[in-house]
């Protein structure tokens, strides 16, 4: 059965994707990491956040869609709002917060282009709150489908959930990380796509078997769809990724590419499967549509790619 024959949408209404929004700072480091002293490094600054990168893959990738998030009142915040918004997303409903500055990311990065270790101030998000969804009632009666990522706070997330529930949306969800994916641990079978990692997968699967990485993604999968899910996708990393649904699942492993910056691959992903699924792709070809979206990203500096379309991704598919 597909997406469609699920839900009785609107596919051309606007997607509502809920979450944060921030400025990248990604530094590479030109050799091998030196613990306790200053690297060699190129530093790139880029728009992001999992909600706002999806909402921009989304709107480039051709689909109507409203960004539910906060930026600061500073310089930053809007620069982030006009980059959004040439983008084709609708801002018009971000919040524009005194209280905190916009939220920002620092990733480092190897050489390899593999991270290291991320660094995320994401204060500015306290202000979305259970009240800012319930004032957005009018957008959930005309939308297609709601996106959240996990950076809110439970109480928010509970409530755009329920609204997205009383008025027949599906929910894709992304954890966003390992802390944050116990937000969604009761909400599992409210959601229909979601796309953990495997270290945010261990959270909903306290033991992850398997021989090697996929089997532990594939048995990962199988698990999340167990507990109501219907399409799991557990990324891998550069053993590419995992898939379950009720009716089938599957392994499918990642291109061999040079790294350029590890940012906005799983949103890309997230984006494309979501956008496939509106326009009646199968789910098996949503996860490929959805892994090519993610080894472009990859090979491109800053978190969205700027010319992501249908055909860069068919050519690319894996």
């Amino acid at each position: 059965m597909t997406f469609l024959e699920v839900f009785d949408l609107d596919t051309e209404a606007p997607v509502i994707v809920l979450g944060a929004a921030s400025i990248d700072f990604v530094g590479r480091t030109l050799k091998d990491v030196q613990e306790g002293t200053s690297n060699p490094a190129e530093i790139l600054t880029s728009m992001g956040g999992t909600a706002r990168n999806v909402a921009e893959n989304l709107a480039r990738l051709g689909q109507e869609v409203t960004l539910l998030s906060v930026v600061g009142d500073d310089n930053v915040g809007t620069q982030l709002l006009q980059h959004t918004e040439e983008a084709g997303v609708n801002v018009d409903h971000v919040i524009r917060t005194g209280q905190h500055p916009t939220s920002s990311y620092v990733a480092i990065v190897d050489s390899t282009g593999n991270l290291q270790m991320g660094l995320d101030d994401m204060r500015a998000i306290e202000a979305l709150n259970a009240e800012y969804i319930l004032e957005q009632e009018a957008l959930f009666e005309n939308a297609s489908l709601l996106f959240i990522d996990a950076n809110p706070d439970s109480q928010c997330l509970a409530t755009a959930i329920e609204m997205a529930k009383k008025h027949g949306l599906p929910i894709c969800a992304d954890p966003t990380s390992r802390s944050l994916a116990t937000k969604l641990q009761s909400h599992l079978k409210d959601i229909y796509l979601l796309t953990p990692n495997t270290n945010e997968a261990a959270i909903f699967c306290n033991d992850m078997q398997g021989n090697n990485e996929s089997e532990r993604g594939l048995n990962a999968a199988r698990h999340l769809i167990s507990h109501g899910v219907d399409l799991a996708i557990v990324t891998l990393a550069e053993f590419g990724l995992s898939y379950a649904t009720s009716e089938t699942d599957g392994h499918i492993p990642a291109a061999k590419i040079e790294i350029v910056d590890p940012t906005g691959a799983g949103d890309a992903l997230s984006a494309t499967v979501i956008f496939a699924l509106l326009n009646e792709v199968p789910a098996d070809e949503a996860v490929r549509l959805g892994l090519s979206a993610a080894s472009l990203t990859l090979r491109h500096r800053g978190a969205v790619l700027a010319d992501l379309s249908l055909e860069l991704l068919y050519d690319e598919l894996v």
